[in-house]
Order: structure tokens, then sequence, then C-alpha cells
């Protein structure tokens, strides 16, 4: 007979230590759709922030997120010495939210409590329990974070411990132990949650980690065989400093690897764990941000290989070279194209894109040996996927001819403004032949710098097609100088995006000339999207 499995309880920051992360700044609206993702996916509590220290999180603690799974949850301080809970209007604003739990932020190290707080570890501890007694009395869970708590205990395992036996004696629901300035290691906190286990039941410990060793995952994991059963962390990895221990990577462990599934159960489900990867890509949408394509599990590069006998032997025993399936988290095997290729990365991606051909089709060949010519010169297909479909599609003869650059031109113009400030201008015009019109079409746009105003300039009209586009944007641009001298040979790399879909694509440009290879990478960007679209082109006259 199989024995029953431990519960985890997975416990998400993202809205409230995630937006300690530099460069990010969520708004109501952000919040609202994260929230959503979090609870689709599984998560047991969402930490939304702490109500009454900002204008955004008040409002959201106002505008509650509707969830169907999750805990909707406030942070916030216990409270402050020489008050009572009545009479601290920061701490009833955090009771009085409407989140159904309420974690609050206690000070576990002896030295913060003498140094920061000023106060006596009596007082401190007698702190503790009054608001956990509060929180209870308000008919919310309790939290207690015990902050610094493994830097406490080193110092201080006597006082560190009162904090944490206090707070769950009171009624607090988890007692959770914070690893804050991320400096411990594996080895310590196991020893150290093994001793806290004695004191408070692990049913009730969690642990918060973050990742300023690179070790907040290793760190979390060891917590939980030492004997936690709520484990705190951050999508993605956000976090101040170096991050939180990134939910992304520890959700599918615990699923997929047999030492925590064949023990514990979570309440994200496999069928939900597909919706990982897209989850992840969700939040870098919302902040802007490029997605970390290393990311373990659900990076575009977690289950990648560009060498062709890594990529032969992937085909016929993926499960040899893979840890896990990658569909099982929502992500696809990515056999690249480059010159390392050989004939399997080529039909890999073939099929991939939906083109299959017979092994020895010369057609195979011909694309093989197109790519590798084209490496030679400078270009870089294994980043620029968009840009291979369209050189694979044009080979078999699958690119509909929509449109001909005839010229373009760009200037770029130091002046005063009518202010009479200096400013640096650029404008850039474009003529578009769209087939099957008898007229060109003349586009001019200003942009910040001679990338951008082109950019504009060919997304402006392209006539029959500008709907297609209407939605595409340039997000990313990266340039490299691949040879010296004064006819150096310059590779520029495009990220676009359908802000409509938030689907992305990276196209290629090589050319002596900075602003030429641009410009090609721009085509490739518009071409592409008009194939996946569907668009069809007119009939020369």
């Amino acid at each position: 007979m199989t024995a029953p499995k431990d519960r985890l309880y997975l416990f998400d920051t993202t809205l409230r230590d995630g937006a300690q992360t530099q460069g990010v700044d969520f708004s109501v609206a952000d919040k609202h759709r994260i929230s959503e993702v979090l609870d689709d996916l599984g998560i047991d509590y969402i930490e939304g922030g702490y109500p009454g220290a900002n204008a955004t999180d008040t409002a959201f603690f106002r505008e509650k997120p509707k969830l169907s799974h999750a805990i909707f949850t406030a942070f916030g301080m216990t409270k402050r010495a020489g008050r009572s809970v009545a009479n601290d209007p920061g701490f009833q604003q955090v009771v009085q939210s409407s989140a159904s739990a309420v974690c609050l932020v206690a000070k576990a190290w002896d030295y913060h409590v003498r140094v920061a707080l000023g106060i006596t570890n009596a007082e401190n501890v007698q702190g503790v329990a009054e608001s956990v007694v509060a929180v209870r009395a308000a008919q919310k869970q309790s939290l207690i974070d015990c902050e610094h708590f493994f830097d406490g205990y080193k110092a201080n395992p006597e006082f560190a411990l009162t904090v944490a036996r206090t707070a769950y004696e009171n009624g607090a629901r988890w007692v959770v132990l914070c690893d804050t300035n991320g400096g411990t290691l594996p080895s310590e906190i196991s020893e150290i949650v093994a001793a806290v286990a004695r004191v408070v039941p692990g049913s009730h410990l969690g642990i918060h980690t973050h990742n300023d060793t690179e070790q907040a995952v290793a760190n979390t994991f060891a917590a939980v065989r030492a004997g936690c059963r709520q484990i705190q962390g951050a999508l993605n990895g956000l976090g101040e400093r170096c991050g939180n221990a990134n939910l992304t990577s520890i959700i599918p462990t615990l699923l997929l690897k047999s030492e925590f599934a064949d023990r514990f159960e979570i309440g994200v489900t496999p069928a939900k764990l597909m919706k990982l990867t897209h989850a992840s890509r969700i939040l870098d949408e919302i902040l802007n941000r490029a997605p970390n394509r290393q990311a373990p599990y659900v990076g575009e590069s977690a289950f990648a290989t560009k060498a062709g006998i890594h990529a032969s032997a992937i085909l016929k025993e993926p499960e040899t070279y893979e840890h896990v399936k990658p569909e099982l988290v929502g992500n696809r095997r990515r056999v690249l194209v480059s010159n390392q290729a050989g004939r399997s990365n080529i039909l890999s991606e073939l099929e991939r894109l939906g083109l299959e051909l017979p092994k020895n089709d010369d057609r195979v060949t011909r694309l093989l040996d197109e790519v590798k010519a084209r490496e030679s010169t400078g270009y870089a297909y294994e980043g620029a996927d968009a840009s291979f479909e369209l050189l694979a599609r044009r080979l078999l003869g699958e690119v509909p001819h929509f449109f001909a650059v005839d010229s373009f031109r760009v200037i770029v113009e130091k002046r005063h403004n009518a202010v009479g400030r200096m400013i640096t201008v650029s404008e850039a015009s474009v003529r578009v032949s769209i087939t099957g019109d008898p007229e060109p079409l003349w586009s001019v746009a200003e942009g910040n710098g001679p990338v951008n105003a082109l950019d504009r300039a060919l997304r402006k009209d392209l006539g029959r097609y500008q709907h297609y586009i209407r939605d595409v944007e340039l997000v990313d641009y990266k340039v490299r100088i691949l040879t010296g001298g004064t006819e150096a040979i310059t590779r520029v790399l495009v990220e676009s995006r359908d802000k409509s879909t938030g689907e992305r694509w990276f196209t290629v440009g090589v050319s002596p000339n900075i602003v030429d290879a641009s410009f090609e990478a721009l085509v490739d960007s518009i071409n592409y999207k008009l194939v996946k679209a569907g668009a069809k082109a007119a009939v020369a006259a």
C-alpha cells in the first residue's frame, strides 16, 4: 500500500517581494493579470503587496482579485513597539484589508531588535504574540516571516527559536524562516531547519530564500528535506538584489523529480504544469522584459542543441539527452540551425515548421549548404529562427512576393528645436512597391535613431497588408561587429513582437553598413509576420 504524500504549499511573493526588483513597477492592472495567471497555475497563496504602504498596493486591495484557488494574502509588519494593536494605524490597515491571510515580518535576530527597533528581546517577542492573536481575531490566517532567521539563529539560537515558537503557540498557521540576505548555504539550512522542527512542527514551517549565492532553489529543497512544508518564492525568480527562490524552477522539480514527486503533492497538477512556460512569458511581457533564454525548464534554450552529433542522437533517443520532456512544462525541443549543424538539425527544424521532407531530398542538402555558406559571411540562424524559416520556405517556393523595397534613405540631423535646445533627429523615407499595385508607396517617419525611424517608416503604410502588421513593434536590437577595419562586417539581430498576441520572433541582417544590415532584418520581420498571418500576394499585372 502506497503511503500518503505530504502536502507542500506554494506561496508566491511576485507582487510584493518581486516588486522590489530594480526596474520593476507593477500597476494595479498588472497585479490583477499576474494574480489570474498564478491562480490558474495552482499557487496556494498570492501575496498581493503591502496595503497602506503605497497607492498601488492600497488600490489593489480595494479591488480584490477574483481567485478560484489561491488565498489572497497581505504583507505587513508586526505591531510597533510601545503601541497596542488597536492604536497602530499601519498594522490595522493590513489586518482590516480584503485579504484572507496576513503575512507579518518579525525580527528574529537579536542584533536587529537592539539596533533597528531599539527595544528589548522580551518586548519584541511580546509584539509577535500580540500581532498573531490580532490577525486571528480578525478571522484571517496568520503567517509570520522571521526576518534574517538563519543569521539570527547563528548569533543567538535561543532567541531565534523563541520568536518562532511564540508565533506558533499563539496560532500562526505558518512560521516562515527567511534567509533574508541570501548568504546561508544548503548544509546550514538543513541543520537549522531540523533544529526548528523540534520546536515548531514541520507542518507549520515555511522557507523563504534569496538568491545572493545562486543557491535559493537548492536552499529551498534543503529546507523541505529538513521538514518545511511551505515554500515561498517568486515567478521567474524576481526579487531585490539577486532575486527570490525561483518558483518557475521549483514547481517542475517538485512534480517531475522522483525524490519529491514520490513524497509530496502540490496544488499544481500535471495539466497545470504545461502552462508554466506560458506563465513565465506572460510575466516577462507585462514587465516588457526579454525572457531569459537560459532559464531552466522554461527558457528558449532549456531544451536546445546545435551540435549535429547530439542533434541526431536527440531525435532518436530524446529521453537520454533531456532530463525531462519539454512538453511537460509547456516548452519545446529546439534543434538549432547553425554552421555546426548537420542534416538532423535541418530535418528536425523543418519538421517543427510543418515542412517535412524525405531525408534524401536534395533540397535538404541545398538548404544546409546555403545556411553554412551564409553563416560563413556572418549570418547566425541559431538566434534568428524567423529568418531561417523564411530562408527554408523561400527555397521551397512557399514565400509569396508581398512587396519590394525600391529605395530607402535615412537622415540624422543635429539642430536646435523650437525652444532653442540642441536635439538629434532621425528621419527615414522608404519607397515600397506592393505586388500587383501600379503605384509605389512613399512613407516618411521620425524615430529615436535611424533604425527606429526606418522601422516606423517601413510599417507606416504597406497598403493592403497594413492590417496584418498594425500591432507589430520593434522591441530589441543587437549589433555585433564581426570583423575590424574600415570594411567591417556588421550583424544585426532584431526582436519583434505582436502586441495583440504577445508573439516574439527574431530576424537577422548582415552587411558592411549597419543601417543596411538593420533594414534587412526589419524587412525579414515584416515578411515573416505576413507569412505567419496567411497573407496572400496579388498576381502582378
